[in-house]
């Protein structure tokens, strides 16, 4: 199927019917693991241009609504240039489910600098995480007015109050660098990664729903490895009461339950296609944000794999890897430049936000036929 779509395209007789056609047929995504589906790109999501010729910089994170709604966090770092021919995106875009605009909104100076990660609550309100900051807000579900901010404006968790002070940790509703958050749906606690960038904080904070801090932990490390940077750079909570935690720098997702007790540790590996000798390799990392699948379970976890520039799929209680989503770094559909944010809605469609290539790309999961192949495409190996 590649080799026919590489033709096609040499030769220039490929309609826009065809290339719909064959695109996402080229890039599906074969399944490793008995019974977990393989995945196509929707060349047709989202709807282009957005709203009206909305141009967008880089997408540092993103999240998904109970209706199936995805918010993306717009960074706007765009080329002045190209706004000869765009108009600048809001700093919160929302998509409906068929990947229309909805609105946009959002002022870029009370947010906060270096959108990072979002989520919406059971009642819709949208959590906002500017990591450059010291707080994390809440906003109604339009946006249109900001409900709760946890945190002083223009103050750090540290020892001057500044960005440059040095971090303290401390027992308080205030933050460094914060990084991820989510919402119990169960008592509205408040779990926020607080440490996105060496120099900041370096744990995770829960605060109850009325802003007081509750209690917070630190990354674990083993005898041997502390030497290596806490970087908490995500943060989710499954169904049967874990939080699941990025720890960049050490390649790796950390479990630990409400109260911080490390449960277990899923190595996140890579290998380099390319040799290495002579240039920067592997300091991206290999776990740099998650979601769940969208069954009652959550059997697998979906992992943003910065080295490989891949979506890595792992079965979520063994850590076995199953699939590998995406073609690699590039521009070209179904490749990814700086995956950043990710996301699963209720059908199990699989959202990638990148930061480099200021855009999302959803795949979609092909029905699976009773002897557990596809119904619908040819694999690609």
């Amino acid at each position: 199927m590649i080799r026919l779509l590489n033709i096609c395209l040499q030769l220039r007789f490929c309609s826009r019917n065809l290339l719909t056609f064959l695109l996402p047929l080229a890039i599906a995504v074969p399944a490793y693991s008995q019974g977990f589906p393989e995945y196509r790109l929707d060349v047709d999501w989202p709807q282009i241009p957005l709203a009206d010729n909305w141009l967008t910089g880089g997408i540092g994170g993103m999240c998904i609504d109970s209706r199936d709604h995805v918010f993306l966090l717009n960074r706007q770092n765009v080329v002045e240039e190209d706004l000869d021919g765009a108009r600048l995106a809001p700093p919160v875009i929302e998509l409906d489910p068929a990947g229309k605009v909805v609105r946009g909104w959002g002022d870029p100076a009370l947010l906060g600098g270096r959108l990072h990660d979002c989520h919406v609550d059971t009642a819709g309100n949208v959590w906002i995480v500017a990591a450059a900051t010291g707080y994390v807000q809440k906003y109604t579900p339009d946006g249109s007015r900001l409900l709760q901010q946890i945190g002083e404006r223009s103050i750090y968790d540290s020892s001057d109050g500044s960005r440059r002070g040095d971090p303290l940790n401390s027992d308080s509703a205030q933050f460094f660098l914060p990084a991820a958050i989510d919402v119990d749906p169960a008592n509205g606690d408040i779990y926020v990664a607080d440490g996105e960038l060496p120099g900041g904080n370096t744990r995770i904070a829960v605060i109850n729903a009325d802003g007081r801090f509750l209690r917070q932990w630190r990354l674990h490390r083993d005898p041997g490895e502390n030497e290596i940077i806490e970087l908490p750079h995500c943060l989710r909570l499954s169904n049967d009461g874990l939080v699941y935690v990025c720890d960049r720098r050490a390649d790796r997702i950390q479990v630990f339950d409400r109260f911080g007790k490390l449960q277990k540790q899923l190595p996140m590996s890579f290998s380099p296609m390319s040799p290495v000798q002579d240039r920067a390799s592997g300091g991206r990392g290999s776990a740099v944000v998650l979601d769940f699948s969208a069954d009652p379970e959550q059997r697998y976890l979906y992992v943003v794999n910065q080295n490989s520039v891949r979506v890595e799929v792992i079965e979520r209680d063994s850590g076995t890897p199953v699939a590998s989503i995406g073609m690699g770094p590039g521009r070209y559909p179904g490749q990814f430049e700086l995956p950043h944010g990710i996301g699963v809605d209720s059908r199990g469609n699989l959202y990638v936000a990148e930061q480099e290539g200021r855009r999302v790309q959803r795949f979609t999961p092909v029905p699976q036929v009773s002897n557990g192949e596809s119904s619908e495409i040819t694999e690609v190996r």
